[in-house]
């Protein structure tokens, strides 16, 4: 199996290119941005050295799919799926904060809280939770959107104070975020996952707050399965979950949470095939549609290609 770590195209009103942990973002003519979600993975804000098959096509549909259900609770910025590891939308100012919504304590808020932390991001956190456990209703945890290195979590009242964001536009954005969560929610629930954590970006275009980026996506969620939740808790095993945790987690057992000095373990084709096995079960599972694998003889050409056509298309318009 093939999977594309890189890219380096010329579109037609091309005016820069920005390459991400995850995507490539390419400006054309300050209008539109095309947003290719390569193969590549980040755990602890490193890039692994190797590349999972599909994980970029999977990425791009979860976030099209959801973009799609949620326009009537916020405009996004999605125009057109150009290929399916391609996505054309405008182009917004982003906003500098990432919006994180828990509604349990998991991942990095638990090892925070098992290490003695009773409040994250201004929101104090009540005694005696155990991991996983589900807390009284979603919590807004915001980080800082560092473009190297670690995002900082930081409270409502700093994101004010430092002026990163006006308060009018930060609680609307709260409001979206809350709101987006609880669709998130439903939408899961009817395919027997609960949405344990996620975040979302917003920009803003015309003056409006625009969803940009992907969202409900494994990389940016965390699922668990309903149906062997509650028993899982009350035993205080780890709960059978889809998202990216299970690399994190895999990480950690080997030695590597991204400090320096640490050496990524080898990562063998077998593992890269577990990886994008689960991805692709993601995929099935929470959009409740069968994946059908893009072709990947010529990744590259294939998505040149296909970009350049949409383009055309819309630069016409």
């Amino acid at each position: 199996m093939k999977a594309l770590t890189n890219t380096d195209f010329n579109f037609k009103g091309q005016k820069s290119v920005y390459h991400g942990k995850v995507r490539d973002v390419y400006d054309i003519d300050d209008k539109y941005l095309v947003m290719i979600a390569t193969d590549r993975i980040s755990a602890f804000d490193v890039i692994l050295p190797k590349g999972i098959p599909f994980k970029g096509q999977v990425l791009n549909q979860i976030a099209a799919h959801f973009l799609d259900a949620t326009r009537d609770i916020v405009p996004n910025w999605l125009v057109k799926v150009a290929d399916p590891m391609v996505t054309i939308g405008m182009k917004c100012q982003p906003l500098k904060i990432e919006m994180i919504v828990r509604g349990y304590i998991a991942g990095s808020a638990w090892r925070d809280y098992e290490a003695g932390a009773r409040e994250i991001c201004g929101v104090k956190l009540p005694e005696g939770l155990k991991e996983n456990q589900r807390l009284p209703h979603p919590i807004l945890t915001p980080t800082t959107k560092a473009d190297e290195g670690h995002d900082l979590n930081i409270s409502h009242d700093e994101i004010i104070a430092q002026g990163i964001v006006d308060k009018d536009v930060l609680e609307q954005v709260e409001k979206y975020a809350l709101a987006l969560f609880e669709r998130g929610t439903e939408m899961a629930a009817a395919q027997g996952l609960i949405l344990v954590d996620t975040k979302y970006e917003f920009g803003i275009l015309d003056g409006k707050v625009i969803l940009i980026d992907e969202i409900h996506t494994a990389d940016s969620s965390r699922y668990f399965y309903a149906d062997t939740y509650q028993e899982l808790l009350d035993q205080n095993l780890p709960q059978k979950q889809l998202s990216k945790e299970f690399v994190r987690q895999w990480l950690i057992s080997n030695g590597f949470m991204g400090k320096e000095g640490q050496t990524v373990p080898e990562m063998t084709d077998a593992y890269c095939k577990e990886v994008s096995d689960r991805y692709i079960e993601l995929y099935e599972k929470i959009t409740g549609k069968t994946f059908e694998k893009g072709t990947t003889d010529n990744l590259a050409d294939r998505i040149e290609k296909n970009t350049a056509a949409a383009l055309d298309e819309l630069l016409k318009a």
